[in-house]
């Protein structure tokens, strides 16, 4: 991790779902990274995270961009320093993209938006997808460029099933090494880590619990309706998704684990072949999902959205 470069930590006020403990909205936490001598830098890019993940898994990728834009991790509500949610049917893609919606204003009207990228993990990939691909949305500008990291329209059942064995479960640790070593043994598919970088992961993932030791960052009701997923609600869901997909206007970037279990080669095919048809790279060894902390895979998104404009691009 970067050390030399700290990001801010702000929140956005969302409305649309009454938080825990509050009678209306909720807020959301997002940490804010620039090292480019402009606090209002008119390039943004945000970069939004998986399902029981937040916005620190980002720190690696966020220092590299940090002196070419405001890099904005959230931590989408239910997670790291966000509120939770009093109704847990709240936890699903159409308010986490209305809360990328109330945060988008808030950036703009601190600084003005010219250039909006997105680099979203698995869930965050969805929910850039649902941005991307409705022209109708209130953004600012539209998404330039999107980073799909190792997630599509169609996603595997086998592999919802695989992490809703483990979404939400009441798990305490004695120690963060301790809590570390138990995400491990969920998260071996995010490929070779040093020591020291899968503890820097874990860290932001654990909270001190209130009987001692640590817990998850998370709340464990985003497991509701998660865990009230169907192979034909999922599969009925694809369909909208296939048709948001399509209407991308921004240029894209596929990332893939070429052992994801989640992203299948088929699903990749077909999103190479059609809509924004986009570029493709995968990385070897790695399953469900690359952590954006190697330096091949922080090069492969930094060259993608650091590429100068060219005739005819977006």
């Amino acid at each position: 991790m970067n050390t030399a470069l700290e990001p801010t930590l702000h929140h956005v006020t969302c409305p649309g779902a009454a938080a825990r403990g509050s009678s209306a909205n909720h807020r959301m936490a997002y940490r804010e990274w620039n090292a480019t001598g402009d606090p209002a830098c008119p390039r943004v890019i945000v970069c939004v995270h998986g399902l029981s993940r937040q916005g620190r898994d980002f720190d690696t990728l966020a220092a590299a961009l940090a002196p070419h834009a405001r890099v904005v991790c959230p931590d989408v509500v239910g997670r790291g320093e966000s509120d939770w949610l009093a109704d847990p049917q709240g936890y699903q893609i159409p308010l986490y993209a209305a809360d990328m919606l109330a945060l988008l204003a808030q950036l703009h009207q601190r600084g003005p938006i010219a250039t909006l990228d997105w680099v979203g993990t698995s869930m965050g990939g969805l929910i850039g997808m649902v941005l991307a691909g409705q022209q109708d949305l209130p953004l600012p500008v539209p998404i330039r460029r999107l980073v799909l990291n190792d997630v599509g329209p169609a996603l595997s059942w086998d592999a919802l099933k695989r992490i809703g064995e483990y979404l939400g479960e009441p798990v305490r640790f004695a120690s963060e090494q301790q809590g570390a070593d138990a995400l491990w043994a969920i998260s071996t598919s995010f490929g070779p880590h040093t020591p020291e970088q899968w503890l820097a992961l874990s860290r932001p993932m654990l909270r001190p619990a209130p009987e001692g030791g640590f817990k998850l960052h998370y709340d464990p009701a985003i497991a509701v309706p998660y865990r009230a997923l169907t192979a034909q609600s999922v599969q009925e869901g694809e369909a909208l998704m296939w048709q948001l997909y399509d209407r991308i206007g921004a240029q894209v970037l596929l990332l893939r684990g070429k052992q994801s279990d989640l992203l299948t080669p088929q699903t990749a095919a077909r999103m190479l072949a059609r809509g924004p048809r986009p570029r493709m790279v995968e990385f070897e060894g790695i399953g469900h999902a690359p952590t954006l902390v190697a330096p091949d895979q922080v090069a492969a998104v930094a060259q993608f959205l650091l590429a100068p404009e060219t005739a005819g691009s977006a």
